[in-house]
């Protein structure tokens, strides 16, 4: 007796039947993954990298354009802050001038010369205009309105 169990045809048999299943598990493989659409491991870890990348460098990134708006808008007010400091020396230099003192005093405060005679009206205003003279802009509506209705009456 051959130190062999089975037979030949018995061997050929399992192995034809092991070979089946082969070809059917590849089969079947093939089937439920299409072709050329696989994700390897290599591209999962690629993918879950450049994930990570973009989250770890969105906040970052976002603050330094956050920072560079800031920066700008500071600039800005510091020439602004420039001007109004040129501005405000110059007017300091207007004020040690005594004609331009004289000037605002006599607009401001109503003073006069001696010898001058100064005229106030009612509603506290030194202007030449009188109340004769003011526009239909310059009037309340309802003095229009009335005034309209005079001007047609005495038409008729």
């Amino acid at each position: 007796m051959p130190a062999d169990r089975f037979s030949t045809a018995t061997r050929l048999r399992a192995l034809g039947s092991q070979a089946a299943e082969r070809v059917y598990r590849a089969q079947s493989r093939r089937m439920r993954t299409p072709p050329g659409s696989r994700l390897t491991g290599r591209a999962a870890v690629l993918a879950l990298v450049l994930c990570s990348l973009v989250v770890v460098l969105a906040y970052p990134t976002r603050q330094y354009v956050t920072q560079r708006s800031q920066i700008a808008d500071q600039r800005q007010q510091a020439q602004e802050a420039r001007e109004e400091v040129k501005r405000l020396r110059e007017e300091r230099a207007r004020w040690h001038d005594p004609a331009y003192v004289e000037q605002q005093a006599r607009l401001h405060l109503h003073y006069v010369r001696p010898g001058e005679t100064g005229y106030v009206r009612p509603d506290g205003s030194a202007d030449d205009t009188r109340d004769g003279d003011e526009g239909p802009a310059d009037r309340p509506w309802y003095q229009n309105l009335w005034r309209s209705i005079d001007l047609s009456d005495s038409d008729g």
